[in-house]
């Protein structure tokens, strides 16, 4: 069944901390869409663009020496900027569905909760990279720390895995966990521990209700996002 486009395209976002299986739900929900006649576009942060692809090297590439926060949050921000003018905002402009696997939240959780960064500076990194777009929703694949990093093969460990300790990557998840209290309009949490057919059939359910129904996600209340503690 082919849907009508509107006239302004939805920005969805997959957002999780390390292991949840961020990019594999993108990649299926954008399959899906696509298969519904959705008009939808996949991208990727840090990535999307030749200037994203580059930065992204350069941020996940092992460091031999430590990095500093605010240098990762003006990258990552420099990558959102390009991302944001040359992909997401023409897409979203002409009806397009943009399916964005992270984006400004995980730069928040990573480089704010994570790191130390005080959040209302991130805030201004980002709402000049981004002229103020947010996502219309936000899945957060969210699962324990420790299974997450185990799933990570070491051929696939970025800097981030393999050059930060358990507790920066538990303030990551609570950092996500906690703005996902904050917005509990954009936010929708699911369980990442499940098998990949049921994390995509409660994403699936969830994207409905934005795009068909124009809703909540009624029948489907979103998971508590209780605080974790390192």
């Amino acid at each position: 069944m082919t849907h009508p486009a509107p006239d302004r395209g939805r920005f969805i976002t997959i957002e999780g901390p390390e292991g949840a299986g961020k990019t594999t739900q993108a990649s299926r929900l954008e399959a899906t869409l696509r298969a519904r006649g959705v008009s939808v576009r996949g991208t990727r942060e840090p990535g999307g663009t030749i200037l994203g692809e580059r930065i992204r090297e350069l941020l996940l590439a092992p460091s031999p020496t430590p990095i500093d926060p605010l240098a990762d949050a003006l990258l990552f921000n420099a990558a959102r900027r390009q991302l944001v003018e040359e992909v997401i905002a023409p897409s979203l402009g002409v009806g397009i569905t943009v399916i964005c696997a992270r984006f400004a939240d995980s730069t928040r959780a990573y480089q704010g909760y994570g790191g130390g960064l005080v959040l209302d500076e991130l805030a201004r990194l980002e709402q000049i990279a981004t002229r103020g777009l947010q996502p219309d929703l936000t899945l957060l694949l969210d699962l324990p720390v420790e299974i997450g990093l185990a799933r990570k093969a070491p051929v696939d460990r970025t800097r981030f895995e393999t050059g930060f300790d358990l507790a920066f990557h538990r303030r990551v998840r609570n950092g996500f966990l906690e703005m996902a209290v904050a917005e509990p309009g954009r936010f929708v949490v699911v369980d990442a521990t499940a098998d990949t057919d049921a994390v995509a059939e409660r994403i699936v359910r969830a994207v409905d209700h934005l795009l068909f129904d124009d809703g909540s996600v009624a029948g489907e209340p979103n998971r508590p996002a209780a605080r974790i503690h390192p």
